[in-house]
């Protein structure tokens, strides 16, 4: 485009460069309803789940959330369980589900996206589970859900109907559900981070043996019992399609079920005997738990359909929300007791809680008895029985709850690593900077530093540690300031704490160029392509001065334009900040819509030809800290007499084209690159050097001469 501008009249060239400039704000203007459509066509669902939603940003944060708005209002978010709580479910595989959660923490809506479950793919109808996801819908996160038992829940808990003949798939999508929804809710702070508060991990007394008989046992709660006769079952069912009447009495035992937790020996070598519990406890590994569970009566706790390689779905244990289900290779058979008084049962096993279940033996827990009836050839409905379990105190030791670190404090050490790295990394660009009348004597060595630097703040700083600054982090400091500063609101991201406390302290010592030269990850991008451009002799176009003096105040417009409208609404500034390709093309790896990625990737490859013309002509953060950078307190960059009088070889040079033709240095559009100062001590390139040089020369040519004469 100014290729042609340059062989054309002055006026052509100036319609020239204003068209492609408005192309180039046209398709950042068209990027936040590009975004709004593609999400929303891709999830249709989300329209339903927030009727009045106009647009959807893009899934982001951690957990990974979709903010939902109307207008400047926020209405709620919207995620993927797969993404944020993959729980496998019966086929091995999680159930992906869509959900939306308004700003109270209510669930507005739930759609299937994914699942393998079996007995739903050759089985029942899918619909059963949409169904049973949609039960979800207006009921708050930090609720209990119950799946099937009883109609009558205590206060706090929600009874949502299970899935008939697919109760392990009905449980483990509850699960997903609700954790999934817990975790998006409790980051975004749309409910209180108590909803995911546990117990500490009790720590079992594993040398503490007290024997005890089976009387002892169970007054002391080290084994507890669950007892239900037909009358009971009867009446869990009643008012139901399963209800029926056997061939029992009302009053017949229908289960008599005891269970124990067995890795504190005065419970498990009291029950199984010294020998066996040794050999129980030999083949635990670190973080798993046994349970004992024995019964007497018409129903069978492993049930009948069980089969090698299957789950049991009768029997299940709950703990803090979380289900532990068992498979086959979590059982081992258990005949007999060795407690004294123990009576004899039809049947008995002892269940293995494995490790990443996290179970907590000093917290209480729950086992689920699932009692099914049929209904018809194929269906068939069931109801949950549960038995309480609290560990007797003494068995067991409590840790004092840790104090809850601050979620910053948390951040801080997670990213230690990177912090590390980075902060060696600006350790030695402030020598580089401190040194820099010495270093650029060494023009190579200058150089290869600064595309090394440029290669780790790309890499590094930008693709790895998302360390790229924006002016959305200006403008909230900006409303910080007017509406009440926070601290912990700027130190949650420590990457980016950092970055602007050195940027900070640069910008009063050095000027903007620091962070637009040194340490900004889409300025090093634009600078690497340019020198491909270089190494590949692309024609590098020049832009004539007035044009382009005249083209710097766009970018102080776009600031105006962002921080007016921060002062009405912030999120509303953020979605027009796309105008800075930082987020697709640094923080998004250019995995966006179609749009962004041609709008970022248009900014590169242009500086092929242009070097850095988004930093000089449309950077809002660049503009914005050129405001605070006129406070700067030394001027580091040498001029001579000489400079722009009539000497121009710097002005020529300059990258950004920051020199004025008199020689004088426009500190606010310096990226201090250092190249002036190499030419400024080359005494075979600056031309008054070049001069003092030759002169010496002659001089001592002279010299010479005449000392040979006298020899």
């Amino acid at each position: 485009m100014f290729g042609l501008a340059m062989k054309g009249t002055t006026r052509a060239r100036r319609l020239l460069t204003l068209a492609a400039l408005a192309i180039g704000l046209a398709v950042s203007a068209m990027a936040v309803p590009a975004r709004a459509a593609a999400l929303m066509d891709q999830y249709p669902e989300i329209k339903t789940f927030f009727p009045a939603a106009d647009h959807v940003d893009d899934m982001s944060g951690t957990p990974p959330a979709a903010p939902v708005y109307h207008g400047k209002t926020l209405l709620g978010y919207v995620f993927r369980t797969a993404l944020v709580a993959p729980i496998p479910a019966y086929s091995g595989k999680p159930i992906d589900i869509l959900i939306g959660v308004d700003t109270k923490g209510v669930i507005t809506g739930t759609r299937v996206l994914e699942q393998h479950e079996p007995i739903l793919l050759v089985g029942l109808p899918v619909q059963k589970l949409y169904d049973f996801v949609a039960q979800y819908i207006g009921k708050p996160v930090t609720k209990t859900f119950v799946v099937g038992g009883s109609r009558d829940v205590r206060p706090g808990h929600v009874r949502v109907d299970a899935i008939s003949s697919a109760t392990v798939t009905a449980l483990v999508t509850n699960r997903t559900i609700v954790d999934a929804a817990l975790k998006v809710a409790v980051s975004r702070h749309l409910v209180p981070a108590s909803a995911l508060k546990r117990q500490p991990m009790a720590i079992v007394k594993t040398n503490l043996y007290q024997p005890a008989d089976w009387s002892k046992l169970l007054g002391d709660g080290s084994v507890r019992h669950l007892t239900l006769t037909e009358a009971d079952v009867d009446k869990a069912f009643a008012g139901r399609q399963g209800e029926m009447k056997r061939d029992l009495a009302p009053t017949d035992t229908f289960i008599d079920l005891y269970y124990a937790y067995l890795n504190a020996p005065s419970i498990g070598r009291n029950l199984l005997g010294k020998d066996r519990y040794d050999d129980l406890m030999a083949s635990l590994k670190p973080g798993e738990h046994a349970v004992a569970v024995l019964a007497n009566g018409a129903y069978s706790f492993k049930g009948s359909g069980y089969v090698r390689g299957g789950i049991f779905d009768r029997v299940h244990l709950s703990q803090d929300g979380n289900l532990i289900l068992f498979h086959d290779l979590d059982y081992l058979p258990l005949e007999s007791l060795s407690a004294v008084g123990a009576p004899s049962f039809n049947e008995g096993g002892i269940f293995v809680i494995r490790a990443p279940f996290g179970f907590n033996p000093g917290s209480p827990w729950t086992l689920q008895l699932l009692v099914r009836r049929q209904t018809g050839p194929i269906k068939s409905i069931f109801t949950t029985f549960s038995g309480g379990y609290d560990i007797p105190a003494d068995l067991v030791i409590h840790p004092e709850p840790p104090v809850e670190e601050p979620l910053w404090v948390q951040q801080w050490r997670a990213d230690t690593g990177k912090l590390i790295v980075i902060g060696i990394a600006l350790v030695f660009l402030t020598v580089v900077l401190m040194l820099q009348d010495v270093l650029v004597r060494r023009p190579f060595f200058v150089r290869y530093v600064r595309t090394g630097f440029n290669v780790f703040t790309l890499v590094f700083i930008g693709w790895y540690a998302l360390g790229q600054l924006s002016v959305v982090n200006v403008l909230t400091f900006a409303n910080a300031v007017i509406h009440g500063f926070r601290w912990e609101t700027f130190l949650i991201d420590p990457i980016l704490f950092v970055m602007w406390t050195y940027v900070a302290a640069t910008l009063l010592l050095w000027g903007r160029g620091v962070f637009c030269g040194w340490l900004c990850p889409f300025g090093a991008l634009q600078k690497l392509s340019s020198q491909l451009g270089v190494w590949l002799k692309l024609p590098q176009i020049h832009i004539p001065t007035p044009v382009h003096e005249r083209l710097w105040a766009i970018k102080y417009m776009i600031l105006l334009g962002l921080f007016g409208l921060s002062l009405q609404s912030t999120s509303l500034a953020e979605r027009f900040a796309e105008v800075e390709p930082f987020k697709t093309a640094i923080s998004l790896h250019f995995m966006r819509q179609w749009s962004f990625v041609l709008y970022a990737g248009g900014l590169v490859i242009t500086s092929m030809f242009n070097q850095k013309l988004y930093c000089k002509y449309l950077c809002p953060l660049g503009a914005a800290l050129a405001v605070p950078a006129r406070l700067r307190l030394f001027d580091w960059l040498r001029r001579r007499p000489e400079c722009g009088k009539p000497c121009q070889l710097c002005a020529r040079e300059c990258e950004i084209q920051a020199i004025h033709d008199d020689g004088r240095i426009n500190p606010n559009e310096c990226h201090h690159c250092l190249d002036c100062q190499i030419t400024y001590w080359n005494d075979r390139r600056c031309p008054p050097l070049v001069q003092a040089r030759k002169r010496h020369e002659r001089q001592n040519v002279g010299v010479q001469e005449r000392q040979n004469t006298v020899v």
